[in-house]
This record gives structure tokens, C-alpha cells and sequence, in this order.
């Protein structure tokens, strides 16, 4: 399963979704970084540093830095859905459907239901 760090706006029960779904995931808090404004580009090299996929809801942000810094572990941009469980659902989905991750932009978006 994919080590994932979740950013800053990321939907903390999500995260803790997506660990009972086997995923390895490191926010933002945990990490020691919450409140510090950190710069998306920080976000994602502390990522890499740590060879994680950002998880976001930051869409326009880390797809401009996607293709700015296109060497990275990889980038998850999700649509907000107040159904946490369906989120986590799609997101996991996704990662598995498009492993390896490395450098890839993965779109998640919100059912239309």
C-alpha cells in the first residue's frame, strides 16, 4: 500500500480511513508542521524527503507544482465529499489502480450522487 502525506486542509478521519485500508498515512500534524504556512513546494519536498505521496485537497496548487517539479513520489489532488467513507473509498481506488505512483498526478473527484 502507498505512504501517503496527507497536507494541512487534508480531512483528518479520511486519513484515518485510509490507514484502516492498509496505507501508511503521515499528516501534516503528526509530522510537526501544522500552523507554520509552510509553502506548498515545502510540503511536497518534505514529502519526498520522506518518500511519501502528497494528499491534498489543494488541487490548482500541487497540480501547477506537479508540472514545475515533476521528480517526486507522487501527488494525489481530491475533490472535498462530506461522505468520508466514499471518499476514502475512491482515493484508495485510485492508488491502486495506478501504482506505481512515482510522479503521477492522481485525480480524485467527488461522486456525482
Amino acid at each position: 500500500m502507498a505512504r501517503l502525506y496527507a497536507d494541512e486542509q487534508f480531512p483528518r478521519k479520511v486519513s484515518e480511513l485510509l490507514r484502516t485500508m492498509g496505507h501508511d498515512v503521515l499528516t501534516v500534524q503528526e509530522a510537526g508542521n501544522a500552523n507554520l504556512g509552510i509553502p506548498d513546494e515545502e510540503v511536497l519536498t518534505f514529502a519526498v524527503c520522506d518518500n511519501r505521496v502528497v494528499i491534498t485537497l489543494n488541487r490548482q496548487n500541487f497540480i501547477r507544482l506537479h508540472k514545475s517539479l515533476p521528480n517526486h513520489i507522487g501527488i494525489i489532488v481530491c475533490t472535498n465529499d462530506t461522505n468520508r467513507y466514499q471518499m476514502a473509498t475512491r482515493i484508495n481506488e485510485a492508488i491502486i489502480a495506478s501504482e506505481p505512483l512515482q510522479a503521477k498526478l492522481i485525480r480524485v473527484v467527488r461522486s456525482a450522487n
